[in-house]
């Protein structure tokens, strides 16, 4: 199973973003093959966060216009959306302890354990910072092939 970070979501959402059209072309392609596709639920937060942020956007997307974009990406993804379940704890203390979190690095951390949780074989993100993380494989397909 495939999991998209925000970053492709806000990519994909916002023409003005670098990256916009390969992001939308790369989720197109990856909710159009065989391997399911799911999306964090943090992810989906943060994405709402974002596109609807003044300070980050002179004109942001308005919050029904970002719920709905939600709605029509909850619909494309063949894997679901990956909650926090029984057991996640531990998820997350097996990436938390090895990389001494702190502060912030926690909703990183919290996608990550969500992702080896549901047995994720990979997270598609623009972001290294997953890099810390062991036992999550992470692809950037803006830039790789």
């Amino acid at each position: 199973m495939i999991a998209i970070d925000t970053n492709l979501l806000v990519y994909a959402h916002r023409p003005e973003m670098p990256f916009h059209q390969r992001a939308r072309e790369v989720l197109a392609a990856a909710v159009g093959a065989p391997e399911p596709v799911c999306a964090p639920w943090p992810c989906v937060h943060e994405f709402l966060a974002v596109v609807s942020n003044p300070r980050i956007f002179r004109e942001p997307t308005p919050m029904g216009t970002a719920l709905d974009a939600v709605r029509r990406l909850l619909r494309s993804l063949t894997g679901g959306v990956l909650a926090e379940g029984e057991g996640y704890l531990d998820a997350l203390d097996q990436i938390a302890r090895p990389a001494k979190l702190q502060g912030a690095m926690i909703h990183d951390a919290r996608v990550a354990a969500l992702c080896r949780f549901h047995g994720v074989r990979v997270l598609w993100s623009a972001d290294r910072d997953f890099s810390r993380f062991q036992g999550i494989s992470v692809h950037n397909p803006l830039t790789e092939s």
